[in-house]
């Protein structure tokens, strides 16, 4: 008795058809832009996360319980060349995805290595100011004031960290396996992140530290 071999693949319910001969293909869907959607939906579901920070600084921002205020503390110079650190990243990522659109892979990787210095330069000034403010005696348990602010600032510079990380591994998966599709799907995503974190700085800037130094 001959053996019948179907093919590998059968449709939905498993059962083998009814023709021998009958194939059936089964392609892997990835729905377009769906990547991108979730994405969004993440950055939304951060943008609550900030706004209750920001809510939180609102309501805290002025008790500072006979410590002292943001206009004693805040060295505004300092603060303005941090801002001016993140803003040029994003321009240099902005470069970064201009080259990927021509299909350039070391220009790709060159400014995604300058927007990861600039970050990491971000970074290190923010902790230094951090560093200053403990030494001083205004560490986060100093008064409601400064809690919020170490909270809201420290969580901001927090994902500035993480997303450092997730650009030396997609640095890594570029050197790797190139401009793929995927690839580039998780560039477009880490830049609407790096930029959305800009926005979020802006915020921070103005509402802090400008504010802060106010009577």
């Amino acid at each position: 008795m001959s053996e019948t071999t179907y093919p590998s693949t059968y449709p939905e319910s498993g059962v083998a058809p009814a023709d021998p001969s009958a194939r059936f293909y089964v392609r892997e869907h990835h729905p377009e832009h769906g990547t991108l959607l979730g994405f969004w939906l993440y950055l939304m579901s951060d943008c609550l996360v900030f706004a209750c920070l920001f809510a939180t600084y609102a309501v805290l921002g002025r008790n500072y319980a006979g410590g002292p205020t943001g206009a004693e503390l805040f060295d505004l110079p300092l603060v303005a060349i941090n801002t001016a650190l993140l803003l040029l990243s994003s321009i240099t990522y902005g470069f970064a995805m201009l080259e990927m659109q021509k299909g350039k892979l070391r220009p790709v990787l060159a400014w995604l290595a300058v927007t990861g210095l600039l970050g990491a330069g971000f970074i290190g000034l923010e902790l230094y100011e951090f560093a200053h403010l403990i030494h001083q005696g205004a560490g986060p348990q100093r008064s409601g004031f400064l809690t919020a602010f170490f909270a809201l600032v420290g969580t901001h510079g927090l994902h500035v960290f993480f997303g450092i990380i997730w650009l030396i591994t997609l640095m890594f998966q570029l050197g790797k396996h190139g401009l793929t599709p995927e690839n580039g799907r998780r560039l477009m995503c880490l830049s609407m992140f790096w930029h959305f974190l800009d926005v979020i700085w802006i915020g921070v800037f103005t509402f802090v530290y400008l504010m802060g130094v106010l009577p």
